[in-house]
């Protein structure tokens, strides 16, 4: 295994100073590496975002996964695209501000000539990120087989086993590429300014910290606007606390917000005089209070006490005695104060010295003093170190492509033992991440648990108050309220406690911090003006950490690692552990949060990214200062636009999610704060596998995608079903009209009938003859054609009807009206109208001569002569 004794022993800057030929050339090309070729851009635009512009390019291969490729640098990142697939590959592709440093490293193969110097060398590139991965890139020449004396090589890692002029001049141009594009010099260098502002008006986070005060004090339904803020319209109250702009102007401190939640008997002018016995004027405001029983979380730093912690404040105490209101619902005394010191004892004894300190139990009324014993930010840092490199030794996806444990021989991580209590305290070696968050939670649990169990109030604070201070405060108040636990509180939380309340968001992440005021340029100044050079050191002890090149049969040259982060001395990864915290209790308890673990990874990447300007500079002040509001797009509005393209659906939602089962406090018991490697972040770059395959919830989430499309199916065939019935019903009903229709049409047709066929015989009684026909029968109807003779037959009349507007006409013709053919008349009557004729022709009413018909005629004859020979007989009149 290669260690530091093999490091080259001379500076970047006396390696610059040793100049060859090649490096001349090397320096030509780098001057001009920004001038890439139209084609390439043009080849690369599906991949890129808008604004993002390539600056360099390279030919290489990712030595983690042997693969070979284009390395290009733009604006952003620095983005590898596959050779084979043409596709972005994601480990190779890491954004500009999540990459911690890199370094240049020259491994020189073991040679069987007795002139070692002359041996070949490998020329990689390192890069180690932030979000815990350590990538490699070899670079080879562009052409697919080049030729060295009598051997002919093939693109693979081997490429870089050769030191071939254009290997050099490609990693120096993305080298030099990497220093421009990781160190702007101004402000609007930032990518995070070329995609421009947001078009959602309601970005500005004052708005939105002020209807966070208000529905801590249980006005919720009430809603601020920036002319409400600039009109000072904002300071409302309740019966225990106030919103207050002592802080308007950012004069009283300026790290913390413009409003501030105080109790409601403390004035303005108290708070003035409060300020100047806390470290850096960050003075216990309130940070979540109960709106039902009074009790309150408030934060501040620590009390200037003095080496001989004899310095009191009396204003300082008046204020944190406010705290301790009286109980509510006729409950009598004051609820209890405690003061949760996150710092170990001995710290913040050993501040004393620098006039800081813990404060005295008996300075405060009714109140205890806890201490945590949370390290530092230094600590925290190096342990998250340690446990990269551990991953990176034993996962799949190594930076030296070799030594993983699972390539030799390994099956699963941990040889099979990852699962959701995998990788447990015990098995990171001496890394120390777990116990850290460990603390963290263990911290937060036991705050929750007094404000919800005994209705205490407590204020927290470490040494500056915004580091582990901020860690203890929101996750206690995302376990004591459950709209933290949601995606829109979860926004209003970290708005709240760690950007308003002045996490020092550049300086933790190793980001610029803003500077300059007035006239003066907005510039981005780092902790060192100059590149951060260590000088060598001796060889480590065996126990030291490995270099992420481990070859054992290969001397290696590094020049020291180009960084900003690391070797700054406020560098750490606090807000990345509470977001590791965060997903802890997102695994115990998975019925409980809205959002799940991939829109945390999310969100982390977007942080760590720097893509957005929301979690730029170190305080509201800054942010409001440099104008990054106005000026960039907002991460929350970018979140929310991912999940708008599939709804609830999305994976940023958790699909266990039940409000009802926890609509209350989240109080773990101790035994339940075993944290584990959170592997969709810690796992997703070195095993990617595990990372993966340890999800039960992406099962469960394809499970609900199959039941989601068959629900759809589902609701698609009923809803054809209803319109099948509704039609079908539809055409039951004009069925049914048309069916009464017809029968009314039949009724009055079948009655039509009767009344024609009797009016048909009236008239043919009367000697007349009916005909109906159709009007185009008219013309041949007989009556025009019938000739009556005038001396035998007296012609009454004839005549012809017919509707112009139907196709039937009735023809009727006349008769002589003979008296001597009475009889005939008779029998013509008879045949026609009489109901008493009988059905062999006879009549009922014999030798009537049908006097009886005649008369209900008018203009007929009646035979009242036969009337009177009618037999009368009593049964004529019964009834049938």
């Amino acid at each position: 295994m290669a260690t530091s004794s093999a490091r080259r022993s001379s500076s970047i800057g006396e390696a610059d100073n040793q100049t060859t030929e090649s490096e001349v050339v090397e320096s030509e090309y780098a001057l001009d590496s920004t001038k890439i070729d139209e084609s390439v851009s043009y080849a690369l635009s599906e991949f890129l975002f808008e604004d993002e512009s390539v600056i360099a390019e390279g030919y290489g291969v990712l030595v983690n996964t042997d693969e070979a490729g284009t390395v290009f640098v733009t604006n952003f990142r620095l983005l590898f695209l596959s050779e084979g697939s043409r596709d972005v590959i994601a480990l190779g592709t890491i954004p500009l501000a999540t990459i911690e440093k890199f370094n240049k490293i020259v491994i020189r193969q073991p040679s069987g000539t007795r002139q070692p110097e002359k041996a070949p060398t490998r020329r990689l590139l390192q890069v180690v990120g932030k979000d815990m991965r350590i990538i490699i890139f070899g670079f080879r020449p562009g052409t697919k087989q080049v030729s060295y004396g009598h051997c002919i090589c093939k693109p693979s890692r081997f490429w870089y086993y050769y030191d071939h002029s254009a290997c050099i001049l490609q990693r120096r141009a993305v080298f030099a590429a990497l220093m421009k594009g990781t160190r702007p010099a101004m402000l609007w260098d930032l990518y995070a300014f070329n995609s421009g502002p947001s078009n959602n008006s309601n970005t500005n986070p004052k708005v939105r910290l002020v209807n966070e005060y208000y529905r801590l004090l249980g006005m919720g339904s009430l809603q601020s606007s920036i002319s409400t803020i600039e009109d000072g319209l904002f300071k409302l109250h309740n019966d225990w606390w106030r919103i207050s702009d002592v802080n308007a102007s950012y004069n009283m401190c300026t790290t913390y917000p413009f409003a501030l939640l105080v109790p409601k008997a403390i004035r303005d002018t108290d708070l003035l005089k409060a300020c100047t016995f806390r470290a850096r004027c960050r003075l216990p405001v309130i940070s979540w209070c109960d709106k039902r029983t009074g009790a309150v979380l408030a934060r501040s730093s620590q009390p200037l006490v003095g080496l001989m912690m004899n310095m009191r404040s009396n204003a300082d105490e008046s204020l944190v005695g406010a705290l301790c209101t009286r109980f509510s619902k006729g409950k009598e005394g004051r609820r209890k104060l405690y003061i949760a010191d996150a710092r170990p004892r001995k710290n913040a004894l050993a501040n004393g010295a620098m006039g800081g300190g813990s404060e005295s139990s008996s300075n405060y009324f009714n109140c205890e003093i806890v201490f945590f014993g949370i390290d530092n930010i230094h600590a925290m840092r190096e342990s998250l170190v340690r446990l990269r490199d551990y991953l990176d030794t034993h996962g799949t996806t190594s930076s030296d492509g070799m030594s993983s444990f699972l390539r030799d021989g390994g099956s699963t991580w941990g040889r099979g033992n990852l699962s959701s209590m995998s990788a447990s305290v015990s098995t990171l070696g001496d890394s120390g991440w777990l116990i850290h968050v460990q603390n963290v939670l263990a911290g937060s649990a036991w705050i929750a648990a007094r404000v919800a169990l005994e209705s205490a109030s407590m204020l927290v604070h470490c040494s500056d108050g915004w580091d582990r201070t901020t860690q203890l405060v929101a996750l206690a108040s995302l376990l004591l309220d459950p709209y933290y636990r949601t995606i829109n509180g979860f926004q209003a939380l970290v708005e709240k406690d760690w950007l308003a309340f002045g996490h020092p968001f550049s300086d933790r992440a190793g980001m610029p911090s803003f500077s300059g005021s007035g006239s003066i340029p907005l510039e981005l100044s780092r902790h060192a003006s100059s590149p951060n050079i260590t000088s060598p050191s001796p060889a480590p002890a065996p126990s030291s950490p490995s270099s992420s090149i481990r070859q054992l049969s290969t001397s290696l040259t590094s020049q020291a690692p180009l960084s900003n982060t690391q070797h700054s001395n406020s560098y750490s990864p606090i807000f990345l552990q509470w977001v590791d915290c965060v997903s802890q209790l997102l695994r115990m308890y998975p019925f409980a949060f809205e959002f799940s673990s991939a829109f945390l990874v999310d969100f982390l990447d977007c942080v760590l990214s720097c893509r957005f300007a929301n979690f730029l500079c170190n305080s509201e002040n800054e942010r409001v200062k440099a104008g990054v509001f106005e000026a960039s797009a907002c991460l929350w509005e970018h979140l929310a636009d991912m999940r708008s393209s599939e709804g609830n659906s999305h994976v940023h939602y958790n699909i266990f999610y039940n409000p009802s089962k926890h609509d209350g406090p989240l109080l773990p018991p101790a035994a339940a704060l075993a944290p584990t490697l959170w592997p969709q972040f810690h796992l997703r770059w070195a095993c990617p596998s595990e990372a993966q395959s340890s999800q039960v919830e992406a099962q469960c989430r394809n499970m609900m995608g199959n039941y989601s499309e068959l629900q759809k199916a589902k609701d698609l065939a009923e809803s054809n079903a209803r319109e099948i019935t509704t039609a079908v019903e539809s055409l039951t009903a004009d069925l049914l009209n048309e069916s009464q229709v017809s029968y009314s049409a039949v009724a009055s047709a079948r009655k039509a009938k009767i009344e024609n066929a009797g009016i048909k015989r009236a008239i043919e009684s009367l000697g007349y003859k009916v005909r109906v026909s159709d009007a185009a029968d008219t013309e041949n109807h007989p009556a025009r054609k019938t000739n009556m003779p005038s001396q035998t037959r007296e012609t009454i009349g004839s005549g012809e009807l017919s509707d112009e507007k139907t196709d039937l006409s009735v023809s009727i013709s006349v008769t002589e009206d003979n008296d001597n053919d009475s009889g005939n008349l008779t029998r013509r009557i008879c045949e026609s109208l009489c109901p008493l004729r009988a059905e062999d022709g006879g009549c009922r009413w014999p030798n009537a001569g049908c006097a009886r018909l005649r008369s209900q005629f008018i203009g007929m004859k009646a035979n009242y002569d036969a009337f009177d020979r009618l037999s009368i007989y009593d049964s004529y009149f019964q009834p049938e």
